[in-house]
């Protein structure tokens, strides 16, 4: 992520130091020169001393007393105060090491997320470039803090691994900013959820593809980003602007509980407040459970409605090629089926293991 091979001057001197000289040169004092650019005696000195920035309107005044342009001037003062400002960056960098530490940066690094990099000093500025943050502080400010509320609603402070969950949501963030979708809009996103759940039934090769060009058509964001060490999240829902995004790992590479989880936070988007932020197996002071549970419900309907469910139950025994049928009957996959009777601990979960298809990702 950080750039390498820059050059940055080691050290840059202030512009003071060049109209010392030049008075020098000229045989000129601060006094004089004060008097015939009109600035104060005080001014002057304080930009002889380097306490000071030449203005654009002081260039243009030393220009007609010195003879030397401007632009020289401006272009003098800019470099000293980008020098300046990049070892105050520096400054940043050495202090965010120990912050750095507490990222799981070997990992991240393994996904691609940040380059890898030897030395402490290096990876803390790669993860300050990945966050977008000047310093660490900013990002206490923003993930524990809640410095910017319509953004980021909860604090990770109370969850165990805040970390390596806010390295997740970064990349969750930085992905969704890489996909053009339309403009939000909830009835089409429910007609899209009929043909998701048909999608769902068949899942084919190229599942995930279709399910964002779905989304994507209703407003909706929808991205796979990989589990981090000690951070198993099976998913995410927030908006990010005017656009929700669903974030999904598919860490239990099992179709079944990719799916549910995928209409779980549908259900966030369809059933709850746009500034509610919602982590999938995640425990933080705000979790709102009645709302898990409301998410749950409308996973499960989408899924496999209750009725349905029942009638499978009645069938019972039942053997594989009536779980086929019933998949087609009600357009779901036998997987579901099967996942459910175990669930409800109908079936034993050594049973059945032939239904399931495997939810991988690159």
């Amino acid at each position: 992520m950080a750039q390498q091979n820059q050059y940055f001057p080691q050290s840059r001197p202030h512009p003071g130091e060049t109209l010392e000289e030049k008075l020098e040169e000229m045989g000129m004092g601060p006094k004089e020169f004060a008097i015939r650019v009109g600035k104060p005696e005080k001014t002057i000195i304080a930009v002889l001393k380097g306490e000071s920035s030449i203005t654009p309107d002081m260039a243009i005044q030393f220009e007609n007393v010195t003879k030397i342009p401007a632009h020289f001037w401006m272009d003098h003062q800019k470099s000293y105060d980008e020098y300046k400002a990049r070892v105050k960056h520096e400054e940043a960098i050495e202090a965010a090491v120990e912050w750095a530490k507490s990222f799981p940066v070997a990992a991240m690094a393994r996904c691609g997320w940040i380059t890898k990099r030897t030395t402490w000093k290096d990876k803390a500025a790669e993860l300050l470039e990945f966050f977008g943050f000047a310093n660490h502080g900013a990002w206490e400010q923003y993930y524990f803090k809640q410095q910017l509320k319509i953004a980021f609603r909860i604090s990770l402070a109370s969850t165990s691994q805040p970390y390596a969950i806010s390295a997740w949501l970064r990349m969750g963030q930085l992905q969704a900013g890489q996909l053009e979708v339309a403009e939000y809009n909830e009835k089409v996103f429910k007609a899209q959820l009929e043909k998701i759940k048909t999608l769902m039934a068949k899942h084919p090769d190229d599942f995930f593809d279709q399910l964002q060009s779905l989304c994507a058509e209703a407003g909706v964001k929808v991205v796979q980003t990989p589990c981090l060490p000690k951070a198993p999240l099976n998913g995410s829902t927030r908006w990010i602007n005017d656009n929700p995004l669903i974030q999904l790992t598919g860490r239990h590479k099992r179709n079944d509980i990719f799916w549910f989880t995928f209409f779980h936070e549908a259900g966030h988007i369809v059933l709850h407040r746009k500034k509610d932020i919602f982590l999938e197996d995640v425990e933080y002071s705000d979790k709102d459970m009645e709302k898990e549970q409301e998410a749950d419900d409308f996973a499960a309907k989408w899924l496999l409605t209750e009725e349905e469910e029942q009638t499978i139950i009645d069938a019972a025994p039942l053997d594989e090629e009536m779980i086929h049928e019933f998949a087609e009957k009600f357009n779901t996959h036998p997987a579901i089926i099967v996942g459910r009777l175990q669930h409800k601990g109908l079936v034993r979960h050594s049973q059945g293991r032939q239904f399931f298809e495997k939810v991988e990702f690159d």
